[in-house]
C-alpha cells in the first residue's frame, strides 16, 4: 500500500528521476526526434509542392497537347480542303481538255466529212458525166446510123449557130 500512498522520500525520488529522464530526453533523445519530424514535415510539404508543380505541368502539358491537337486537326483539315480544291481544280482541267480534245475531234469529223461528201459529189459527177457521155455516144450512134439524118443535124446545127 506503499504506493497508493507514498511517502515524500519515494515521491523526492521519483521527481528527481522523471526530472532526469526529461533531462536525459530533452537533451539527447527530443532534438534528433524533433529534426526527424522537422525533416520529415520538410519532405511531406516538398513532395506536396513537388505533386502540386507535377499536377500544373500535367495541366499544362494536357493544354500543350489539346492545343497541339487542335492545330494538327485544323492543318489535317487545311491539307483535306487543298487537296480538294486540286482535285477539283484537275477534273475540272480534265473537262476542259476533254471538251477541247472533242471539240477538235468533232471538227477534224466534220472536216473530213466535208471532203469525204466533195468527193463523192465529184466521183458522182465523174459518173454522171461518163455516163452522159455513155449514152450520148449510143444516141449518137443510133442516130448517125442513117446520113439522111445525119444531114438533118448538121443543118440544124448550122441553123441555130447562124442564130446565136
Amino acid at each position: 500500500m506503499e504506493l497508493v500512498s507514498p511517502g515524500i522520500g519515494l515521491i523526492f525520488w521519483m521527481t528527481l528521476a522523471f526530472g532526469l529522464l526529461l533531462f536525459i530526453l530533452g537533451k539527447f533523445v527530443w532534438p534528433p526526434i524533433m529534426r526527424a519530424l522537422s525533416e520529415r514535415e520538410q519532405a511531406i510539404e516538398l513532395a506536396l509542392h513537388e505533386a502540386d508543380k507535377a499536377r500544373k505541368e500535367m495541366e499544362d502539358l494536357r493544354f500543350s497537347n489539346e492545343q497541339l491537337l487542335r492545330e494538327a486537326k485544323e492543318e489535317r483539315d487545311g491539307i483535306l480542303r487543298d487537296a480538294r480544291k486540286v482535285r477539283e481544280s484537275i477534273i475540272e482541267e480534265s473537262k476542259v481538255k476533254a471538251t477541247e480534245e472533242a471539240n477538235r475531234i468533232l471538227e477534224n469529223a466534220t472536216e473530213r466529212i466535208h471532203f469525204e461528201k466533195m468527193a463523192a459529189i465529184t466521183d458522182l459527177k465523174n459518173q454522171i458525166a461518163n455516163l452522159s457521155i455513155e449514152i450520148a455516144e449510143k444516141i449518137l450512134r443510133q442516130e448517125l446510123s442513117d446520113p439522111e439524118k445525119d444531114k438533118a443535124i448538121v443543118r440544124k446545127s448550122i441553123s441555130d449557130i447562124t442564130l446565136n
